[in-house]
């Protein structure tokens, strides 16, 4: 059963304080397991980028075993600025005592059904066999149209029911040829942050939020796990019994 949180912030300065304290106490609560254990997390692009390395580094947590993974990725070359590894490559690095090495990287050299089963393959690495991947913690972010990762609305992908990451060569938001986790591993996470800030995400979360409209973004409901909304003030200025933290 899905456990949903609405949690709304006066600014971004409390929202990043408190992904980067929920994030680091379940980083350590899967880390206190012991022997092979590693925390893996799959980021999302946008202004979460900079909000995740300005307050994770202030944290404490076993970093080297951490890693990180994407929940959808652009076929682009690494020096592209539309490259999202390239973004957290850029202000990661620099911010945390984290490698290259722990990011699981698209191969952009691939054709884009190539480079989705070369991500399969590279993520089925830290999952047990045959079981369908469960994320410790997934960031997710929301359009203006309600899609989430790179599966929009009224598009095929979100019918999709075993591929673990799809491909998609025709995406509404450039650029056109993408990877993206689908339905099914999104769903089986234990935990995702949806992020949204900004007076230009109200209507969207209104829709979907209060309205209840089924976007891409609705359909995220973990069998056995938890969404938390974390918002700042102006997103979430038209809904209703709102709590401010």
């Amino acid at each position: 059963m899905t456990s949903k949180v609405i949690s709304v912030y006066e600014n971004t300065q409390k929202l990043g304080a408190e992904l980067a304290k929920n994030l680091s106490e379940l980083a350590n609560d899967v880390l206190a397991e012991g022997g092979n254990a590693v925390f893996k997390i799959g980021l999302s692009g946008g202004s979460v980028v900079s909000l995740l390395s300005e307050y994770l580094a202030k944290v404490e947590t076993d970093w080297p075993k951490w890693r990180f993974f994407f929940c959808d990725e652009r076929l682009v070359e690494f020096s592209d600025p539309e490259s999202t590894y390239a973004q957290y490559r850029d202000k990661f690095i620099n911010n945390l005592p984290i490698s290259e090495d722990q990011f699981i990287k698209i191969n952009p050299q691939l054709s884009v059904d190539e480079a989705a089963r070369d991500y399969i393959q590279k993520m089925s690495v830290y999952f047990a066999p045959y079981d369908l991947p469960r994320f410790d913690a997934l960031i997710l972010g929301v359009g203006p149209d309600g899609h989430t990762c790179s599966l929009f609305p009224g598009h095929k992908l979100c019918e999709e029911t075993s591929v673990w990451v799809a491909p998609i060569s025709d995406s509404p938001k450039p650029p056109p040829s993408r990877i993206t986790f689908t339905f099914p591993i999104l769903n089986n996470a234990r935990y995702i942050a949806f992020i949204a800030t900004g007076s230009s995400k109200a209507d969207i979360l209104k829709r979907i939020l209060k309205d209840g409209e089924p976007l891409p973004a609705n359909c995220v409901q973990p069998v056995n796990g938890s969404v938390q909304w974390l918002l700042d003030e102006t997103a979430a200025k038209l809904l209703q019994e709102e709590t401010s933290l």
